[in-house]
């Protein structure tokens, strides 16, 4: 199947399939705030925004990177980026190499570029492809075009064994990409943040990046949306890969695990609502992530409904800061969180 082929049978999967995850959850319903009855501030009080690869977003969120390079991603992301900047929040696209290796795909991620001032545009690569553009000389060559194409002020760089490991035209080829990030941190213009596709990162990993310099990272845990499962569903023969759907760390260990050892800490995988954005950032996360619902929600109501789902989360993240006393982002990262279940 083509790359381009492929990326549009990802999106209808994770749409319209049963993709979640079977048995293993965020790990989010684990933990709650501690009431607090004596806050000290008033509701009208609270501020949501917070910097962000050094612009200020009006909320703690980034639209994560689900799509392009095929003909109809181009509406996709032209509406994520027209409700990103409405909202004053971050957008991230989706794996840039089928434009990077066929220009006339290039619109379906090009058409973000004119929303690049509004908001932050995270470009994104995959961490086999870019170990490939390395030892071949054309690394440095297809970054540059990717930031050109959306006017980037980060980019994401994803690991994703599990995924390649079970995808039928999968690339489970990952040496040499410790050795391509410590390359990228230090000759990209622009951030570099490496994110996982929704198994999660452990301390281990986020250790070993942070000893070649990254300090941005999405732990995009467990919890959400199965891409192994996405590509069991696609696969020939998908018993042989079945026991793989539910790999992977839930997002409120990877938080825990990580807390304050990056810059900036993004959590996604699995988010569904405000409480869940507030809990992730009580744990220690700056920056929480979401992808299948506001993809779902704008192939129901287009930008519309992207903007009513996120300003739903915004109601009830509000919320939670005035019962913690939290007034910015800043104090809900430090304000108590116990953890109620094992």
């Amino acid at each position: 199947m083509s790359i381009t082929s492929r990326k549009r049978s990802h999106v209808e999967l994770a749409i319209s399939a049963d993709v979640s995850f079977r048995s293993k959850t965020n790990g989010l319903g684990r933990y709650a705030f501690e009431y607090n009855a004596l806050p000290e501030i008033d509701l009208a009080d609270v501020d949501t925004s917070v910097s962000f690869m050094g612009r200020t977003l009006r909320l703690p969120l980034l639209i994560t990177g689900m799509t392009g390079g095929y003909p109809e991603a181009e509406k996709i992301n032209t509406e994520l980026a027209e409700a990103c900047a409405a909202l004053g929040v971050a957008m991230g696209v989706g794996s840039m190499r089928a434009a990077l290796e066929d220009p006339s795909l290039a619109s379906s991620f090009r058409c973000v570029r004119p929303f690049a001032d509004s908001v932050p545009i995270v470009a994104n690569i995959g961490a086999v492809q870019a170990a490939r553009w390395l030892r071949t000389g054309q690394l440095d060559t297809m970054v540059g075009r990717a930031l050109e194409m959306t006017g980037a002020a980060a980019l994401a760089v994803h690991l994703n064994p599990l995924q390649e490991l079970a995808q039928p035209e999968g690339e489970p080829e990952f040496r040499g990409v410790l050795q391509t990030i410590e390359h990228l941190v230090r000759t990209s213009p622009v951030a570099i943040i490496v994110k996982e596709v929704g198994a999660g990162l452990s301390r281990r990993v986020v250790d070993r990046l942070s000893s070649v310099g990254v300090e941005h990272v999405d732990v995009a845990g467990a919890g959400g949306t199965s891409w192994a499962g996405v590509e069991i569903l696609r696969h020939e023969a998908p018993s042989r890969v079945d026991h793989l759907w539910d790999v992977g760390i839930p997002t409120a260990e990877c938080i825990v695990q990580s807390r304050d050892r990056m810059s900036t800490l993004i959590a996604s995988g699995g988010i569904g609502s405000g409480t869940e954005v507030a809990l992730c950032i009580g744990l220690g996360a700056n920056i929480v992530g979401a992808a299948r619902p506001v993809l779902q929600a704008q192939t129901l109501g287009g930008v519309d409904g992207i903007v009513n789902l996120l300003t739903s989360w915004e109601t009830t993240l509000r919320q939670w800061m005035f019962l913690t006393g939290s007034t910015d982002i800043a104090s809900l990262r430090t304000a108590p969180v116990l953890q109620v279940s094992p």
